[in-house]
């Protein structure tokens, strides 16, 4: 089998299996005097076909070519741009240490249990409205 080249070859069929298309097919190919025009139905690319050695071959045009470099490209990109911001992500060993975390635990334990005593003491005035007696 001949070496194929890598610039845009998208398809390649034996040009005798090109039997009519069904109605709901992808691909619509129209007989030019050079080959066929491929025309991608969902996507409107159009590509040039040539029949060689009884293989229909088929590429790119030239401004299909560049527009899909440009979006290759661009992915290329934004792949870039998510790895970096991905590297830039606290990893496992910017989590917190045992010592950190009990500290942390020690706050909101005091945290809470002076809170309820507000709400206790909160609750004993509104249930016993006579004044509570100084604490000095």
């Amino acid at each position: 089998m001949k070496r194929l080249s890598s610039i845009g070859l998208l398809l390649l069929v034996p040009a005798s299996s090109l039997a009519q298309e069904a109605p709901d097919a992808r691909f619509a190919l129209e007989r030019t005097e050079s080959g066929f025009i491929r025309l991608d139905r969902e996507t409107g690319a159009i590509s040039l076909c040539r029949d060689q050695d009884g293989t229909l071959t088929c590429r790119m045009a030239a401004d299909e070519r560049a527009a899909y470099e440009k979006e290759l490209e661009l992915l290329a990109g934004r792949v870039t741009a998510l790895e970096q911001r991905l590297d830039a992500l606290p990893s496992s060993k910017d989590l917190p240490g045992e010592a950190e975390i009990e500290q942390g635990l020690s706050i909101m334990e005091r945290f809470m249990r002076r809170f309820m005593e507000i709400i206790e003491d909160f609750t004993s005035e509104r249930d016993n409205p006579e004044p509570a007696p100084q604490k000095t």
